[in-house]
């Protein structure tokens, strides 16, 4: 190590720059010098209000209070996405958060749920799932041993702003300035320093691109390149806006599904989040703007905000001496809810492949294999709700349903609709009842299922599945209504008088 700390410039703000900073500045402190450069008169793209699960790792490694986290975010707690229209206008299904029923060491639950299908035991998969269960019902409470898996729905301008207030605690620097230059270092290639409107000048040793979709350092000082997958993610638009609230908080989050894209439905303690996804081939945007306002809820809080994007990832995020991360990095569409997670999980590399001293090529390497596995997996995980479809009824939907799909998602397909197996790589993000739920959602029914579901007596598997249900429906009846519980544990005085109103 070198006697001087490593100076971190962040470039950017928004909810990607704020959780970068405030995740070092909490893990490293002074060990490093950190200075985040960002602009009041620059905008972010600010829709990123659905969460999953790990984003509660996240805040607990940064010491942070949940209760007073989802105040200052005025939050409600999210137990998965209710599907609608997605296997064929009219259906609905749900990704729940967790497990469903009790895997065996040797197969998944949902082999002894088929089994038992032939059995006489006609209860649905969702019987048999405490979250989908609870959230269906529009119950939540914090349970022993984490028995409730859930993540957020939140205002993310207002998670950047909390965070903000971290990470300057913790150490660092915010310089309110628009960046006019990106210098390079004519010897090594590296980024030397950013230049300011004024003509000032920040030096580094490690740039961490926040710029969201203008990339201006990793792409564009650097031109670290970028993979278009838009050809498997068709959709290339987005329009949001925010509603005032007219119904109690439910603890999920809404994609509904049109004849070109989908709309989401966001529901937080003060407001609502709105929004359309599309494709513009098929949908303009004076349509989309019509469709969305024709189907929202509440008085407009807001202009609405629309958004182009192409969906891919740059094969180099960690490009010389700078980390894209974010929007910079890449753009995984918001289905999933997955925006908010792939910030989180580049941060969390980046705190434990901070170089000291002189950057390392094989942490470089290492770095760009993780992330760019992890946005594979995902992208896989996206284009199977628009390819495994029974939808016919749309241009669009044609083209999604005969669109060729990468041979890792049409393996995965396979296996599961031949043996009813799911595999995960690599600390894969989504979990085996994550795949399960959604195939089965999206109309694949497996061939067959391990042979040890049938080891079981007839006596057996009713006393197995009968007591899961019960569990489940015993657990969900003595919860709490969630806008009930969300108002006691961490209700902002305003948002909790917009529930009572709406109740």
């Amino acid at each position: 190590m070198t006697g001087k700390p490593l100076r971190v410039v962040v470039a950017g703000g928004g909810t990607a720059g704020w959780m970068t900073a405030a995740a070092l500045a909490h893990a490293l402190g002074p060990v490093i010098d950190l200075t985040l450069v960002e602009s009041d008169a620059i905008g972010t793209i600010g829709v990123g209000e659905s969460t999953i699960p790990p984003i509660v790792l996240f805040n607990r490694l940064l010491g942070i209070n949940e209760a007073e986290f989802m105040r200052a975010t005025q939050a409600t707690f999210k137990l998965g996405i209710l599907f609608e229209n997605w296997k064929d206008v009219g259906t609905r299904y749900f990704h729940s958060f967790g497990a469903t029923g009790k895997d065996h060491w040797t197969a998944g639950f949902q082999h002894f749920w088929m089994h038992g299908q032939t059995q006489g035991h006609t209860h649905p998969y969702d019987d048999y799932a405490l979250e989908l269960q609870a959230a269906l019902q529009g119950k939540f409470a914090h349970l022993p041993e984490d028995r409730l898996n859930y993540a957020y729905q939140l205002d993310s301008a207002l998670y950047a702003a909390f965070l903000r207030k971290r990470a300057e605690a913790g150490g660092a620097t915010r310089i309110e300035g628009r960046i006019t230059a990106v210098e390079l270092n004519g010897e090594s290639g590296d980024i030397a320093a950013l230049t300011l409107d004024g003509d000032r000048r920040i030096e580094g040793d490690l740039f961490i691109d926040c710029t969201g979709f203008r990339a201006l350092l990793i792409e564009g000082a650097l031109h670290a390149g970028f993979d278009d997958w838009s050809h498997w993610l068709p959709c290339d638009s987005a329009i949001a806006i925010q509603t005032a609230s007219v119904r109690p908080a439910v603890p999920y989050t809404r994609a509904i599904a049109h004849d070109a894209g989908w709309q989401w439905r966001i529901p937080l303690q003060h407001r609502q989040g709105n929004g359309i996804v599309y494709c513009s081939r098929y949908l303009d945007k004076d349509a989309a703007l019509d469709r969305l306002f024709g189907s929202i809820e509440g008085e407009k809080l807001v202009q609405p905000n629309f958004i182009r994007f192409t969906t891919g990832v740059r094969r180099r995020q960690w490009h010389r001496n700078c980390v894209a991360v974010g929007l910079s990095g890449g753009f995984m569409e918001p289905l999933e809810s997955t925006s908010i997670h792939l910030i989180q999980r580049a941060v969390l590399r980046i705190a434990r492949m901070l170089p000291a001293g002189r950057i390392s090529a094989r942490d470089i390497a290492e770095f760009n294999d993780q992330q760019f596995t992890d946005m594979e997996q995902i992208r896989d995980f996206l284009i199977l709700h628009y390819k495994v479809t029974q939808r016919r009824d749309s241009p669009f939907w044609r083209q999604c349903a005969a669109m060729a799909i990468p041979d890792s998602l049409a393996h995965k397909i396979e296996l599961f609709r031949e043996t009813g197996r799911v595999f995960r790589k690599n600390e894969e993000l989504f979990i085996e009842n994550s795949w399960v739920q959604v195939m089965l959602g999206q109309g694949i029914v497996p061939e067959s299922y391990h042979p040890v579901a049938a080891r079981l007596r007839p006596e057996e598997l009713s006393a197995l599945l009968g007591g899961l249900r019960e569990s489940v429906a015993k657990t969900v009846a003595s919860l709490p209504e969630h806008h009930a519980y969300v108002a006691r544990y961490c209700g902002a005085s305003d948002a909790a008088a917009a529930v009572h109103r709406a109740a």
